[in-house]
């Protein structure tokens, strides 16, 4: 490890004493405005730190900021998502928030964590985006205005026949698929592995919560599980 990145953490580890902010639990976290400041004083504009918008739908934000030496070369990264209106911050600024949110990631992957990998408003969102992806799972759709007038009745349909057994054995497939998360969780050894793996998931995990809504929220616990014993 070079002498400056050594240097670096070490100021942002008396930066951490000075001004870290008290976290439930009794950990403290160093805001990134300080350890940008550490990175600064160190690396001058030698340097560089980027950031890149790869998601903006109206809903969700996604942010990757890097971390490249003089030669160009990456040396660090972070992700970072927030929801729009998720929480007081994100209803007004959720782009800087997110962005924040990543340079703070990237500046932890090389070590300039200041006592705590995720930034404090990550933390704090995590119950805001659990929230969200649960409401987004069950499905909430719009729900129409009454008529104006009554309509008129409807004829009864004839009887459907029942729909053919397609010969999946879901039980069987969705422990599995239990088991398989819960094993490969053990080998995420960071919150960013954890939080990518359940990106990559979540298509599977929304289908899950169609058919066994209990299964579903075991597995969203067994990542919640993860983040916890990371913190």
């Amino acid at each position: 490890m070079s002498s400056k990145i050594m240097d670096a953490m070490g100021l942002v580890n008396e930066f951490h004493k000075q001004h870290g902010i008290a976290q439930r639990g009794g950990k403290k976290y160093t805001q990134v405005v300080h350890r940008m400041e550490a990175f600064r004083t160190i690396f001058g504009l030698d340097y560089g730190v980027d950031t890149q918008v790869l998601v903006d739908d109206g809903h969700r934000v996604v942010v990757k900021a890097i971390i490249t030496n003089e030669n160009g070369i990456v040396i660090g990264s972070g992700m970072a998502e927030e929801i729009r209106g998720e929480g007081h911050v994100n209803k007004t600024s959720a782009l800087e928030n997110c962005e924040t949110s990543a340079v703070g990631r990237a500046l932890a992957s090389i070590g300039l964590s200041g006592g705590e990998y995720a930034s404090a408003n990550e933390m704090e969102a995590v119950g805001r985006k659990q929230q969200n992806l649960n409401s987004q799972a069950v499905g909430s759709a719009d729900v129409p205005p009454p008529p104006s007038e009554a309509p008129p009745p409807v004829q009864p349909e004839p009887p459907q026949a029942e729909p053919e057994d397609d010969g999946i054995d879901y039980s069987t497939r969705d422990r599995n698929f239990y088991f398989e998360i819960a094993n490969t969780l053990t080998g995420k050894k960071s919150k960013y592995t954890v939080e990518k793996y359940f990106i990559e998931l979540k298509p599977r995990i929304k289908e899950l919560r169609t058919r066994d809504e209990e299964k579903a929220q075991s597995i969203l616990t067994l990542f919640q599980n993860r983040l916890a014993e990371l913190n």
